[in-house]
C-alpha cells in the first residue's frame, strides 16, 4: 500500500514584486524566491513583469515581453536563471575560427 500524496506542481498565479517572484500553486502551495534568481525579470518594469501567461498547463510561466520561461520545478528546486555568457569584447563580431574547404 502506498502512502505517498500526489502533488499538482501547476501554477495557478503569478506575483513579482520588487523583491519577489511568487508562484501559487493549484495545490495551495506558494514559492517564493528572490527577485535577482531572474535577471530579466529584475530588469524589467512593472508592466513587462505584470505580463505573464501559463504554458504548459501550468507546468511553466512565460513573460513574452522579456522573453523569460519559469518552471514550477525549476521554482520549487531552486534553480535560478543563468544569465548568458558574454563573449570577450575582443571576439566580439568575429565568426569563430572554421576550416576552409581545401585548407589544412
Amino acid at each position: 500500500m502506498s502512502t505517498a500524496a500526489t502533488v499538482d506542481t501547476r501554477i495557478k498565479d503569478v506575483v513579482v514584486t520588487d523583491e519577489t517572484i511568487t508562484a501559487r500553486l493549484v495545490d495551495g502551495r506558494a514559492i517564493s524566491v528572490p527577485l535577482a534568481w531572474s535577471w530579466r525579470l529584475a530588469a524589467a518594469t512593472s508592466a513587462q513583469r505584470a505580463n505573464w501567461e501559463l504554458i504548459g498547463d501550468g507546468h511553466g510561466v512565460h513573460w513574452p515581453d522579456i522573453d523569460e520561461d519559469l518552471s514550477a520545478e525549476g521554482l520549487l528546486h531552486g534553480v535560478p536563471a543563468r544569465r548568458p555568457h558574454r563573449r570577450p569584447p575582443h571576439t566580439r563580431g568575429r565568426e569563430p575560427n572554421r576550416r576552409r574547404a581545401g585548407s589544412r
